[in-house]
């Protein structure tokens, strides 16, 4: 056996890295030994290992995932730099984010009103609409509004229809960190589509509703959004003709980060 190669116990030692943790990177694979002795199952590792280790102890420290320290680790030193700071730069949008939810919420608390965002109202036409649906949390919310918008595009051209408004989503019920709901992504159509496997297809009356328009908010703030487009319906005795959507303009991917690219709406009886 290698002199350079070391218990777990002696790489805990040198990383401050548990037991614990050191066998969980293992299990994902993060960190597996160099080598296992198939009698004993005891684990040996090498410098490669140590030097592994103490990177992924400096990366947890700074709060990354470990689905995102293996990214990093594996990217290489240019590509992997790049991939840390995309990661802080989402971490620091997330606080601007809950920043601004902070805010909102202290003048809720304070007995303000809606008018930190400027409401409008319009008239939607009745629209044919093929849409997929799925129970998702916050978590899970990005990454599924990106594949039913890829889903929906690919249907319609598959079926050679056509997009006439933008993409948006209607909202059954709360999202968010410790609850799930059912949430419907939808895309207007004028051409004759049928239910095909995970699409569905339904008519949506039509109807006015309340708006606001907005730049691209991380999650954390969209529920201050979609609270103060409710407060502002309720305040004018209006009654709700259907659950809160969010409107993705054409430019939703590319835009800058004070762009118009989305709505958040309230259907009105």
């Amino acid at each position: 056996m290698p002199e350079d190669v070391i218990t777990i116990g002696e790489l805990a030692a040198r990383s401050r890295l548990s037991l614990k943790a050191l066998r969980l990177y293992d299990e994902r694979g993060l960190l597996p030994p160099a080598l296992v002795d198939p009698g004993s199952g005891v684990r040996r590792y090498g410098p490669a290992q140590v030097e592994r280790a103490r990177r992924i102890a400096l990366l947890r420290a700074a709060g990354l995932p470990l689905a995102r320290i293996a990214a990093v680790l594996d990217a290489g030193a240019a590509r992997g730099e790049r991939a840390l700071l995309e990661y802080w730069r989402e971490r620091e949008a997330e606080h601007a984010a809950r920043r601004e939810a902070v805010g909102y919420a202290r003048e809720v608390l304070a007995g303000g009103s809606a008018a930190v965002f400027e409401v409008a109202e319009r008239e939607v036409p009745e629209r044919l609409v093929l849409f997929v649906r799925r129970h998702v949390d916050a978590a899970a919310l990005p990454g599924f509004l990106a594949e039913a918008g890829e889903l929906l595009l690919g249907r319609l051209r598959e079926v050679g229809a056509c997009l006439s408004a933008p993409l948006f989503a209607v909202f059954h019920g709360l999202v968010g960190e410790d609850c799930a709901a059912l949430v419907e992504v939808c895309a207007p159509t004028p051409d004759a589509v049928g239910p095909h496997g995970p699409f569905g297809v339904r008519v949506e009356p039509a109807h006015r509703e309340a708006y606001t328009g907005l730049a691209r908010r991380p999650a954390a703030a969209m529920a201050a959004v979609h609270d103060a487009v409710g407060a502002w319906v309720a305040a004018r005795g209006y009654r709700r003709g259907g659950p809160n959507r969010e409107v993705y303009h054409p430019r939703w991917a590319t835009a800058g980060p004070d762009e118009h690219v989305m709505d958040v709406a309230v259907p009105l009886a």
